[in-house]
């Protein structure tokens, strides 16, 4: 190859190895909750889930749904979707009040992320 064809090369050689570094220090965080973060709902949600914008490791996967008394109210542990992406936990009919979910990942690079938001449930169950 001459030393042309490699400079020609150069700048795509280049934009592949930023592309690769940018993604190597990807996290996984969310993209969609349901409930969503701030939402009141008029009715108890049956599971809280969370969508990721990149996989999440299945072993370190935390999920926690939290009432006023502080105690979780997840039924089970937190399970994983088969491609990676969806964090959910099942729940029981949740009393009218205000709820808090705390997650914690990490994803399949190694990058730990977590965090929390709150929502509400206007009509809950008995």
């Amino acid at each position: 190859m001459t030393h042309r064809k490699i400079w020609l090369l150069a700048p795509a050689l280049m934009a592949i190895a930023i592309s690769y570094s940018i993604a190597a220090w990807a996290h996984s965080f969310p993209e969609q909750e349901t409930p969503s973060a701030g939402q009141k709902v008029a009715s108890p949600p049956s599971e809280v889930v969370i969508k990721f914008d990149a996989p999440i490791e299945k072993l370190f996967a935390k999920l926690e749904v939290t009432g006023a008394d502080g105690a979780n109210q997840a039924i089970g542990a937190p399970q994983v979707s088969d491609d990676g992406i969806r964090l959910s936990v099942k729940v029981p009919l949740l009393k009218p009040g205000d709820y808090q979910v705390k997650w914690a990942v990490v994803c399949i690079d190694t990058h730990h992320t977590q965090g929390s938001y709150t929502f509400t449930v206007a009509n809950g169950g008995s």
